[in-house]
């Protein structure tokens, strides 16, 4: 079978192997341990992809503008997902390329001479990648110096969690590392069983400082303390149904977000569920499935579903506030919001924005033509989205 590396947006690890072929839900192929689904992996190259239905009509009320627009190299077969702290902007390339820029102005840009997997992680003052041999590498946020190299179990596939001294880093083989910051020697690691059949997960941890929050395989969402790794409470965001292993396939492999006094995660044909963030009792709970994650405001819980609708939810109660149904097909990624919108990008490069408050398709960008893979990332200063082909583009929605 053969070892090439192909773009995946969720594959299958079986016993603790790669997932390296790609095929339909259907029609599952099982060589020598190694088995991957296709209909997860809406970048595979491999077999004949379903057509994305053409952008929508939708009327204009809101402008999606470009501030500025960068390059950096190629994701590769990787998801990479830029940093924004402030107006500065960390990204990564597959080819090794790590870049800071500020207002669309490069400043600086080192080759650490990796193969990057894993995307940005950063604090402001530190930025971590991962690489594919299983290395994390932090650089310092001002000079773009390599600070030191640490090495964990197996190559990164998500972007390090940065917070309050500790480097959080989560390896393809499910386990959880706590790195101190100044040196990277290890503080602790975090292990556990996960089941035979499991997606690969390309998402980071919530870092919330005192507290870390990982989904697991088979539906489960653990709270650890950032001091030491130990478990400070464990609950069942979904748990696995059906009768086969791909039927029973429940796995959380999407950041958690937190909701006020509440953190909140999605499973793969599961659920969306709320649990409240000091003991782990359940708030509320719906059905739901994902494979790219959810937001949260002061209001409402936003997912993207696998069927490529848009939801938002009550965060009081998870009941259906809204569904935008019309970029099925078109892969779009986890939401992400600004000011009144709810923003995704698509597998053709587009960024569309959404009403919050009726789920109204509102406004579109284009960007280079190619995928946006990672997460599109904001803050105050604005949107950042990366597209496969290397392009870094700074937005604002009006």
């Amino acid at each position: 079978m053969s070892t090439k590396r192909r773009p995946v947006a969720a594959m299958v690890r079986r016993a603790g192997m790669e997932a390296l072929g790609v095929l339909s839900l259907s029609s599952v192929l099982l060589l020598s341990g190694c088995i991957s689904l296709d209909s997860l992996n809406p970048f595979s190259s491999s077999t004949p992809q379903a057509k994305a239905k053409p952008l929508p009509a939708f009327e204009s009320k809101a402008a999606v503008n470009a501030l500025w627009q960068a390059k950096i190299g190629e994701s590769g077969n990787y998801s990479l997902t830029p940093a924004l702290v402030d107006g500065s902007v960390f990204v990564a390339a597959a080819d090794g390329s790590v870049a800071r820029f500020d207002q669309g102005k490069q400043v600086w840009r080192a080759a650490t001479g990796q193969v990057i997997s894993g995307g940005v992680g950063s604090d402001g003052r530190l930025v971590a990648v991962g690489t594919a041999k299983g290395e994390v590498l932090a650089l310092d946020a001002a000079s773009g110096k390599i600070l030191w190299t640490t090495r964990v179990s197996s190559e990164v596939l998500a972007p390090p969690a940065i917070a309050d001294g500790l480097v959080v880093v989560r390896s393809g083989d499910a386990r959880i590392v706590g790195l101190e910051a100044a040196d990277g020697k290890r503080r602790w690691m975090y292990q556990r069983n996960v089941p035979a059949l499991a997606l690969r997960s390309y998402a980071s941890v919530l870092n919330a400082g005192k507290t870390i929050y990982v989904g697991f395989a088979g539906g489960k969402l653990v709270a650890l303390a950032s001091n030491n790794g130990s478990t400070a409470w464990e609950a069942t965001v979904a748990s696995p149904k059906g009768t086969t292993e791909l039927e029973r396939i429940t796995d959380v492999i999407s950041s958690p977000v937190l909701a006020g006094n509440a953190v909140c995660a999605v499973a793969y044909q599961g659920r969306v569920a709320c649990f409240d963030v000091n003991a782990g009792n359940q708030l509320w709970s719906r059905e739901m499935s994902s494979t790219v994650g959810l937001a949260a405001d002061e209001r409402q819980i936003y997912v993207t579903d696998t069927l490529g609708r848009i939801q938002a939810l009550s965060r009081d109660s998870g009941s259906s506030m809204w569904l935008m149904d019309k970029l099925m097909t078109r892969s779009p990624t986890r939401p992400v919001l600004v000011d009144d919108f709810v923003v995704v990008a698509d597998v053709e490069g587009f960024v569309h924005a959404l009403r919050k408050d009726t789920g109204a398709l509102v406004g579109r960008m284009n960007t280079d033509g190619s995928a946006v893979r990672g997460d599109p990332v904001s803050n105050a200063a604005g949107l950042v989205v990366q597209t496969v082909n290397g392009g870094i583009y700074g937005m604002a929605v009006k």
